[in-house]
C-alpha cells in the first residue's frame, strides 16, 4: 500500500515523547512581533511630519495610536470566534499580510482619512496576533517550553520597542515618513513567507460547549482576579512610563542625546529580561507575578528623591525596563496555565484589558502630571503596582493546581 508524504515543517523532536517543538516557527512569528511593534509606535517619533503632509495637527495625527489600539481591543475580543473555525497558521498568514497592507495604506494615503484606515487596520493585526499568541505558541512546543516560546515573542517586543522611535525619526529625515512606513511592508513580507514555511498546519480543535466566550471567563474567579491584576500592572506602568520624557527632561534636565540613551537603555535592560524571564517563570509563576509590580512601585518612589541624579535615574530606569518588559511573558504564561482549552478567549480578554489599562493609566497619568507635577504621577503609579501586586496574591489562592 503506498503511502503519500506530505511536506511539514521541520521540527525538534524531543527523545521523551513529548510534542514536536516548531521553534523556527517561533522565530517567525517573533520577527512578525518585531514589525507590529514597530509599525504601532513608529508614529510617535514621525507626528510632525505626518501633520504637515496630511495637512492636520499633531494631535490629529497622533489619533492614528488611539484608533489602532481601539480596534486591537475589538478584534482581540472577537478573534476567538474565527479561531474556532479556521486553520490558526492560516490565520495567523492573513494577519502577516493585513500588516504589510496596512503599511502600503499609511505609506501612500493621500489623505487624514486614508490614513486612518491604515491605522485601524494595524490595530486589527495587533489584537488579532497577540490574541492567538499563548494558544499557538502551546500548538508550537511542548507545555515545559512555552514560557520560553512567550519570551522569545517578547523579546522580538522589547527589540522593537527599543528601536522604532528612534529609527522612524532617521528614516523619516533621509526617506520622508512615508519611507519609514514603508520599510515595514518588506519586513511583514519575509515574515508571511517564513511563518508559511515553518508553521505547521493547526487544525480547529474540538472545544467544549461555551468555550470561547470572552465574557463567561469572568465566572471563573481566578479568572476575573488574574485579569485584574494583569490590568493594574498595565495601568501602573503607563502611568508612569507615559511621561518618562517630559520628567527626564524637566526634572533630570538630560540633553536629547542622553535622553536616546536612557530611554535605550530601558528598551535593552527589558531585552535581557524577556531572554531571562522564562527560567524565572518555570520555578515560580505567581511569586514572579508578585515581586515584580512590587519592585516597579519601590522604583517609582525612589526616583522622586532622586530624579536630578542622571546616573541614579539611568540606573533606577534601566531596572524598571529589565522588570516591565518581563512581566508580559508572565502574564502570557499564566494564561496558557490557567485557560489551556480555551487559550484564545483568555487571550482576547487579555488584549483588550492590556489596552484599556494603558489607555486608563496614560489619561490618569497626565491628568495629575499637569495638575500636580510628576510627584503625583509616580505616587499614583506605585499604587495601582501595589495594588496589582495585592490583587495577584488573591489570584494565586483563588487558583487551582490546574484550571481548564
Amino acid at each position: 500500500m503506498n503511502t503519500i508524504n506530505r511536506k511539514v515543517p521541520m521540527a525538534t523532536v524531543s527523545t521523551n515523547n513529548e510534542a514536536p517543538a516548531y521553534w523556527s516557527g517561533v522565530f517567525a512569528m517573533t520577527l512578525c512581533v518585531f514589525a507590529l511593534i514597530a509599525s504601532e509606535f513608529m508614529p510617535v517619533s514621525l507626528l510632525t511630519p505626518m501633520a504637515v503632509d496630511l495637512q492636520v495637527s499633531e494631535g490629529m495625527a497622533g489619533q492614528g495610536i488611539t484608533i489602532s489600539g481601539a480596534f486591537a481591543v475589538l478584534t482581540s475580543l472577537s478573534i476567538s470566534w474565527l479561531a474556532r473555525t479556521l486553520d490558526r497558521k492560516l490565520l495567523l498568514l492573513a494577519l502577516a499580510g493585513l500588516m504589510a497592507v496596512s503599511g502600503l495604506i499609511v505609506g501612500l494615503a493621500p489623505d487624514y482619512q486614508t490614513y486612518m484606515v491604515g491605522r485601524a487596520l494595524i490595530g486589527v493585526v495587533i489584537g488579532g496576533f497577540w490574541t492567538m499568541s499563548a494558544a499557538t505558541a502551546m500548538r508550537l512546543v511542548p507545555a515545559p517550553q512555552v514560557p520560553k516560546a512567550l519570551a522569545i515573542f517578547n523579546g522580538g517586543n522589547a527589540l522593537a520597542i527599543v528601536i522604532a522611535a528612534p529609527l522612524g525619526s532617521y528614516l523619516g529625515s533621509i526617506i520622508g515618513w512615508r519611507g519609514a512606513f514603508f520599510c515595514v511592508v518588506p519586513v511583514a513580507a519575509i515574515a508571511l513567507v517564513w511563518m508559511l514555511i515553518s508553521l505547521p498546519p493547526m487544525p480547529v480543535e474540538p472545544r467544549k460547549p461555551g468555550a470561547g466566550n470572552v465574557f463567561k471567563l469572568f465566572k471563573n474567579r481566578s479568572v476575573a482576579l488574574g485579569m485584574v491584576g494583569c490590568g493594574a500592572f498595565f495601568m501602573g506602568q503607563f502611568a508612569l512610563f507615559t511621561y518618562l520624557r517630559p520628567f527626564l527632561e524637566t526634572v533630570t534636565r538630560v540633553d536629547v542625546s542622553t535622553l536616546s540613551l536612557i530611554l535605550l537603555v530601558i528598551g535593552a535592560a527589558g531585552f535581557i529580561g524577556t531572554l531571562i524571564i522564562g527560567r524565572v517563570l518555570r520555578r515560580s509563576l505567581f511569586q514572579t507575578l508578585i515581586v515584580i509590580p512590587v519592585l516597579m512601585a519601590l522604583i517609582a518612589l525612589a526616583l522622586i528623591p532622586f530624579g536630578h541624579s542622571i546616573i541614579v535615574v539611568a540606573a533606577l530606569l534601566g531596572f524598571w525596563g529589565l522588570l516591565a518588559t518581563a512581566a508580559p511573558v508572565g502574564w502570557w504564561s499564566w494564561i496558557a496555565q490557567a485557560m489551556p482549552n480555551n487559550a484564545e478567549a483568555g487571550g482576547g480578554l487579555m488584549v483588550a484589558v492590556i489596552q484599556l489599562s494603558i489607555a486608563l493609566g496614560s489619561t490618569v497619568g497626565g491628568m495629575l502630571f499637569d495638575s500636580h507635577g510628576y510627584q503625583s504621577t509616580f505616587v499614583a503609579s506605585a499604587i495601582v503596582l501595589l495594588l496589582g501586586a495585592a490583587v495577584t496574591v488573591l489570584t494565586s489562592h483563588a487558583t487551582p493546581s490546574r484550571t481548564a
